[in-house]
């Protein structure tokens, strides 16, 4: 495996010295190798073989280039899987002692060649930079290093030693003989050499709303000749030569909205996740979002393309369980949370994972054209005591893959139940909505007694002045 590293600078510009030819020797130490949870591997217990080179002498002010060639690690590939080629990256830390303190980061290329399970694991060449700012004898001493592995899932093996490692390296550092200036450029004998400063990349986050407003729908009710419709219910009452006939009372059933359509299915869209460790890096999918009316809520199913991701290990059955945060866009905003049951059968380590279909409720919140789209894809695997959360982003902008006119609900009736004054409904994680003004259902005014009590009151007559009035609660109600 090649040896072309990415160098983490530490101090300002100066003279890059690179590790010649000094006299190094291989060193040994033990190792303790903590393998990825996931793997559900004891822990390993080794000897790492380490060589440093360094320049064997420096000057104040020169920035000197370190490598760290990994002669052997404690730790072999398990006996689980073979490892594909460029899928190895190891970091690492140097102790710097003597005339200086500190540490040195370490890190290799993600290149190696195909490594076989239960075979030594072979490691590239880490570098990294250490600028000197002191006379002295400066030593270089190995640390902790960590062996990542990005197929197929990226999972972080960890090796510490078990005790103090010997010195690595020695660097004998000298005091400069020119001037160095801070400006990137060092002078020394009349000799210019420019210094390089590398620049870091900054990823911006994202943030997304997370609130619905929860809004209520009023329905007037409507009086001619003497009927009152209130929200769908039908109330009203006949007096003649004081006598009173009580009306009928219709309650029950979903009306209204898309002519009385039910089901809505989405369209399929392609989506782009972007995934944490242990996760793999990135996730391609498929993904279908469906609803179906049940009254003034819309019960979501969230479908995703077979083999979305490789196990990441032998996992049992009801190991692994997703979830996903629908985005809520256009009249109304928010998230909807859908979860899939965990997996019904094994998987071995690498066999493609068919996600089941989620689900979950969405409540509008807001009346007019709402957008479903997907968005965060949650993967929790649990093995024994130990759980891991892999969090998978949406890279990039999607489309969505259903729209639901919910003004089209306007005048219907919500679960069955009677109530004036309409109700609202929050369009977050399934959470209920609030109903607005009195709820027949919940003042107990729906059984037969209380209406026939109301209906007795409607139908009394009041004389005042001689004049004939009939009090009528409904319309105190229906305000």
């Amino acid at each position: 495996m090649s040896a072309a590293g990415i160098a983490l600078v530490l101090g300002g510009a100066g003279i890059l010295i690179s590790a010649g030819p000094a006299g190094a020797a291989e060193i040994s130490y033990a190792t303790e190798c903590v393998p990825p949870p996931i793997s559900g591997l004891p822990p390993v217990q080794g000897t790492t073989k380490v060589l440093v080179t360094a320049p064997a002498e420096a000057k104040v002010g020169d920035e000197v280039e370190i490598v760290w060639k990994t002669v052997q690690a404690a730790s072999k590939n398990p006996d689980v899987l073979d490892l594909e080629k460029d899928t190895v990256k190891p970091t690492g830390v140097l102790t710097v002692g003597g005339a200086a303190t500190g540490t040195v980061a370490m890190e290799g290329p993600r290149q190696n060649p195909p490594i076989p399970k239960n075979s030594p694991m072979v490691l590239p060449e880490m570098r990294g930079k250490l600028k000197l700012t002191r006379a002295g004898e400066v030593t270089l001493t190995p640390d902790k290093y960590t062996i990542n592995v990005s197929k197929p899932l990226s999972t972080d093996t960890k090796c510490a030693p078990r005790a103090a490692a010997p010195v690595g390296a020695t660097i004998k550092v000298t005091e400069g003989g020119g001037t160095t200036t801070t400006g990137g450029t060092t002078t020394s004998g009349g000799t210019t050499t420019g210094g390089t400063t590398t620049g870091g990349t900054t990823t911006g986050g994202s943030t997304k709303g997370g609130t619905t407003t929860t809004g209520g729908t009023t329905t007037g009710g409507t009086t001619k000749g003497g009927t009152t419709t209130t929200g769908g219910t039908t109330s009203g009452g006949t007096t003649t030569g004081g006598a009173t006939t009580s009306g009928a009372t219709t309650s029950g059933g979903t009306s209204g909205g898309s002519g009385g359509q039910t089901s809505f299915p989405g369209k399929e869209v392609s989506v782009s996740f972007s995934c944490q460790a242990p996760g793999p890096a990135a996730i391609s999918s498929k993904v279908t979002i469906d609803a179906r009316r049940d009254g003034g809520r819309y019960e979501l199913t969230v479908k995703t393309a077979k083999g979305v991701m490789d196990s990441p290990a032998p996992l049992p059955a009801g190991a692994l369980k997703a979830s996903m945060a629908v985005k809520v866009g256009g009249a109304d905003n928010g998230t909807v949370t859908v979860t899939g049951p965990p997996n019904a059968t094994a998987l071995n380590m690498g066999d493609p994972v068919n996600l089941p279909d989620m689900r979950g409720t969405y409540r509008p919140g807001a009346t007019g054209k709402a957008t479903l789209s997907p968005g965060t894809l949650t993967i929790d695997v649990t093995l024994g005591s130990s759980k891991i959360q892999i969090p998978c982003q949406v890279k990039g902008a999607v489309q969505a893959s259903l729209t639901l006119d919910t003004s089209k609900q306007e005048g219907g009736v919500t679960g069955g139940s009677t109530a004036s004054g309409g109700s609202g409904a929050s369009g977050s994680s399934g959470a209920s909505g609030g109903s607005g003004g009195d709820d027949l259902a919940h003042t107990g005014a729906g059984d037969d007694g209380a209406l026939r009590a109301l209906a007795l009151v409607a139908g009394t007559v009041i004389l005042l002045g001689g004049a004939v009035f009939t009090f009528t609660p409904w319309a105190r109600l229906r305000r």
